[in-house]
């Protein structure tokens, strides 16, 4: 229990060690799912200290983790279709307060933009949950692995179900044979580990490539022609050439455990990403004009539901549609036509009911006698 102690009491210095207070349930939840991965490969066969075994475990830690994450991931595709549907309105409420600069209507600017969150239930935050959620576990992840070395040279285990004996397992299990899990590119530079480097820089650049072609996917086909036009656009064609490399830090820094758990999230990623653009795209992009046409060519379409229905039943619902709003568009009050100011007297003197004239004159009596003379 003395390692158990050491994460979650006064550290080495004698103060508080937080941090590791906050990371250690993350960090337990890490090892009792590589544990029970690896427990499973191992009872099928594998060898409990071979790299294969280690690297389902870490693949198996990836699924259940972004398993997990799903519901957000779902919330997180409404958040963003709201915020692009409530964007015209937003761009209105910008233009109302344009060139304004005064307290009262930066306040006044924000309690708009707030109410329209709240009446569409969404906020730009939502977009960032599965993110936020996903970061203490890869956190935990991270120190996991990290640790492995420093526990097993001393023969100690992780916080929780990584043992002492697990933990030597970890140790000396290595990827193809060759490059050690708990090993990262600097070490591996300096302890001349060429193997293990070029494994390392190949991960990285596919880490990259499998980025940027999900964000690829968004930018390109994913997005109406409303949100194009943006400045929100602009930053992430931006993000798209300069995020991917975020990855060159983590491939140097890293350990090859770490590397692979982020390269295999990546992938899960990528496929789930394919799999919302192609089936739920954003309404108006060439996503979702390219769904339509495959359910086109199958005899199906959308209803106003958003719900798959074959043709007949498509046009049967736009035939109604459009009957019912010819019907509305009938029953309204027909809008006046303007009229100036002295067609208006003249044709209210010309309704009166005394029978004058125009000009407020009495008609000539004579007139409307027979024969028409006096």
């Amino acid at each position: 229990m003395n390692h158990l102690a050491a994460t979650s009491t006064p550290a080495a210095g004698g103060g508080f060690d937080f941090f590791s207070t906050i990371m250690w349930p993350f960090k337990w939840l890490v090892e009792a799912i590589l544990v029970f991965w690896h427990w499973l490969f191992t009872s099928v066969g594998l060898e409990a200290d071979a790299g294969l075994t280690w690297v389902l475990s870490i693949i198996g830690l990836v699924i259940v983790v972004r398993s997990a994450l799903i519901p957000l991931f779902v919330r997180q595709i409404k958040s963003q279709r709201k915020m692009m549907e409530i964007a015209p309105e937003l761009r209105k409420v910008q233009e109302k307060y344009r060139g304004k600069k005064d307290q009262l209507s930066r306040e006044a600017m924000s309690r708009e933009t707030m109410a329209l969150y709240k009446k569409h239930g969404t906020t730009p935050v939502s977009s960032c949950l599965p993110l936020l959620v996903q970061m203490p576990i890869l956190l935990g992840m991270f120190y996991t692995l990290s640790d492995v070395k420093k526990h097993a040279e001393a023969g100690t285990g992780g916080v929780g179900p990584l043992n002492a004996d697990l933990t030597k397992q970890f140790y000396d299990a290595q990827l193809f044979g060759v490059a050690p899990l708990h090993t990262d590119m600097i070490s591996a530079i300096n302890a001349g580990q060429t193997a293990t480097v070029v494994i390392l820089v190949i991960l990285v650049v596919l880490m990259i490539a499998s980025q940027f072609f999900t964000q690829l996917q968004i930018i390109s086909k994913n997005l109406s022609p409303e949100a194009k036009t943006g400045q929100a656009y602009q930053m992430q064609k931006i993000m798209l050439y300069v995020l991917p490399f975020a990855f060159v830090f983590s491939g140097v820094f890293f350990p090859l455990g770490v590397v692979l758990y982020w390269f295999t999230s990546n992938i899960w990623t990528m496929v789930q990403q394919f799999l919302v653009i192609r089936n739920l795209p954003t309404p108006g992009s060439d996503a979702a004009k390219a769904r339509e046409e495959r359910l086109a060519r199958k005899g199906k379409a959308l209803d106003s539901h958003g719900k798959i229905v074959p043709l007949e039943k498509y046009q049967a619902e736009q035939q109604r549609l459009y009957e019912e709003a010819q019907k509305v568009k009938a029953e309204a009050p027909k809008r006046q036509q303007p009229m100036g100011k002295q067609r208006s007297k003249k044709q209210a003197q010309q309704n009166k009911p005394d029978g004058n004239n125009a000009d407020g004159s009495k008609p000539d009596a004579g007139s409307t006698k027979p024969g028409g003379t006096s």
